[in-house]
């Protein structure tokens, strides 16, 4: 499959914490409402897999599962949402999917196990991404999310993080950041890099400010460093 392929979910509309999930990690996606649509897609499309929300009502995604696994041309790997209290709906049905995870999920713990499924498949395996610290970066997409909230970031402030985030633990001057992040042809000063670092922290909000730090007399580093401090 193709890093273009969507996935297909389950219901329509598929509940917005999916939809925030998948589109942050660079997945396009293509809701589903029933068995009966199953049956009437074609199969000239082809897909990266599906996710099914069994929700309250775990006899009707199952349905849906059915209906995915009778096609033609079978879409899988298939993952299953589904609640604490319908574990036992799964018994004995383990035909019927690929692998399944608590709903509510954590978004990091959803994407590992899509990323998973798609590579037991032999598919690919998304976009790739930074993650670190709560902070998630999609190299593809330009988009960056602070435990799983979306942060709005200009071209620069991007490009910087994402060096940053590139080289964990390291400490880079206020020169080596202009002249790898803007370009040995910027003739910016210093106090540029000082003004971006700012305004990342505050994006970051303050819980993950701390993620830059700054190191006296020398510049700013991501993250720990090997040594603790």
């Amino acid at each position: 499959m193709s890093d273009v392929d969507p996935w297909l979910v389950y219901p329509d509309p598929p509940p917005a914490e999916l939809v925030q999930t998948l589109e942050l990690s660079g997945a396009s996606w293509k809701a589903v409402g029933d068995e009966v649509a199953v049956s009437r897609m074609g199969n000239d499309l082809t897909w990266r897999g599906a996710v099914i929300v069994l929700g309250e009502s775990p006899e009707t995604g199952l349905a849906v599962c059915r209906a995915l696994r009778k096609r033609d041309v079978p879409i899988e790997p298939l993952l299953l949402l589904v609640r604490g209290g319908h574990l036992g709906d799964l018994e004995l049905r383990d035909e019927l999917y690929d692998d399944f995870c608590l709903d509510p999920f954590h978004p990091r713990e959803l994407e590992a196990r899509l990323r998973h499924l798609l590579w037991r498949a032999g598919a690919t395996t998304g976009p790739e991404t930074i993650e670190y610290g709560g902070l998630a970066l999609n190299l593809e997409t330009y988009q960056a999310a602070i435990d799983n909230r979306p942060i709005d970031l200009t071209y620069m402030e991007y490009e910087l993080l994402k060096f940053l985030a590139q080289h964990p633990g390291r400490v880079f001057t206020r020169e080596t950041l202009l002249s790898r992040v803007w370009g040995y042809e910027y003739y910016g000063g210093a106090r540029t890099v000082d003004v971006h670092v700012r305004r990342l922290r505050a994006k970051l909000g303050e819980e993950h400010a701390g993620l830059i730090t700054t190191v006296r007399s020398v510049g700013y580093r991501f993250g720990q460093s090997r040594w603790g401090a």
